[in-house]
């Protein structure tokens, strides 16, 4: 029986969110399946991945063939490396502390990388925010500005009626 580790689609029509789960190939995409391992959301900036680590470690050292979505989101979440400094440790290239310690490295690196992200996110945002607040800014002196020009020529005219009227009256 042919397993992969998979998508399946989930949440309503243009808004989708995924669980990674384990199946037989032959299953549907959305149908039957073995272990659902984690969730996926592409939506999210950056998007989410929930991933049982153990798990799909488990389940890739057994055998499991990831999809190419489901492989970029386990080398994404490091699954995939560990699996790679697992063999070397089988292989007796380095032992298994070297081989947490450089996955710890990774992991911190990798950990740094999104929150850079993250607040660079935040930092545009603030930037498309002030920019957004000036623009407002600038239209509402203009208007202001207008509605003055408005008020001031309505005074001349009501002095002017007013003055017609004392010189119509005397």
């Amino acid at each position: 029986m042919p397993v992969k580790i998979r998508l399946a689609r989930h949440g309503r029509k243009k808004r989708p969110f995924y669980h990674i789960v384990v199946a037989d190939s032959r299953a549907p995409r959305d149908g039957k399946f073995i272990e659902k391992l984690g969730i996926y959301d592409p939506l999210t900036n950056p998007p989410t991945i929930d991933i049982n680590f153990d798990r799909a470690l488990d389940w890739l050292q057994k055998g499991a063939i990831p999809t190419e979505t489901c492989r970029s989101l386990l080398s994404h979440t490091g699954v995939l490396y560990m699996k790679h400094l697992l063999g070397g440790v089988k292989k007796g290239a380095f032992d298994e502390a070297t081989a947490k310690a450089k996955f710890e490295e990774w992991k911190q690196a990798k950990l740094r990388k999104i929150q850079e992200k993250k607040n660079q996110l935040l930092r545009t945002q603030k930037e498309e925010m002030k920019k957004k607040i000036e623009a407002e800014a600038k239209i509402r002196e203009k208007r202001e500005k207008e509605i003055a020009e408005k008020r001031a020529k309505a005074l001349e005219k009501e002095q002017e009626s007013a003055e017609n009227q004392q010189e119509s009256n005397s």
